[in-house]
């Protein structure tokens, strides 16, 4: 079946409100296996700062859990597909990005620690996946921002959500995978 972005902005946010789990990875892989979710698309622009909003908020974070995917969902649709390779900037980390900010209340003028603190958790994992380099994976980056802002945000505001060992699940679908370059390659 064909989803408009829209349609599938809708699913995700249903599917997110249902889930308890402290581990965004936990979350966002279950909805990455429903067929609204491609390989690479998208969709994963508003699906990875929803997952790690919910698990924030089920880790304790004092957040309005619906305004905040309202606004995530506002925000990321505008977001174009394939930014990691046309802009140089990784939908997943704009988008767990935009959830930071939507959590602390921060836009452009905001004079704070907050302002900072997002900019150097998103050039932190730019900078990780700069390492790894390409073809695009949304799963790998997904599994690397979440990763990435399950500890962040245990550093500096002392919420503590979970994580296991990243496994990947998807190899069999990406014909780009990198396969043992890889951190997330379940065969290593």
């Amino acid at each position: 079946m064909a989803y408009t972005l829209e349609e599938k902005y809708s699913l995700i946010k249903s599917e997110v409100l249902k889930h308890r789990s402290l581990n965004p990875i936990e979350i966002v892989k279950t909805i990455m296996h429903n067929d609204y979710v491609n390989i690479h698309g998208s969709e994963h622009h508003f699906l990875d700062g929803a997952a790690f909003i919910v698990a924030y908020k089920n880790a304790g974070g004092n957040i309005d859990l619906v305004y905040a995917l309202d606004e995530l969902a506002n925000r990321t649709i505008k977001m174009p597909g394939a930014m990691c390779g046309q802009w140089g900037i990784c939908g997943s980390t704009a988008s767990v990005g935009a959830a930071l900010s939507i959590i602390h209340k921060t836009g452009p003028l905001s004079n704070d620690d907050f302002y900072k603190q997002h900019m150097e958790y998103t050039s932190s994992v730019i900078s990780a996946m700069s390492k790894i380099g390409g073809p695009r994976c949304c799963k790998r980056n997904a599994f690397l921002s979440l990763s990435y802002a399950v500890k962040f945000v245990k550093e500096k505001y002392s919420i503590d959500m979970q994580i296991d060992e990243i496994k990947c699940e998807f190899t069999g679908f990406n014909q780009q995978c990198l396969k043992q370059k890889c951190p997330y390659y379940k065969n290593k």
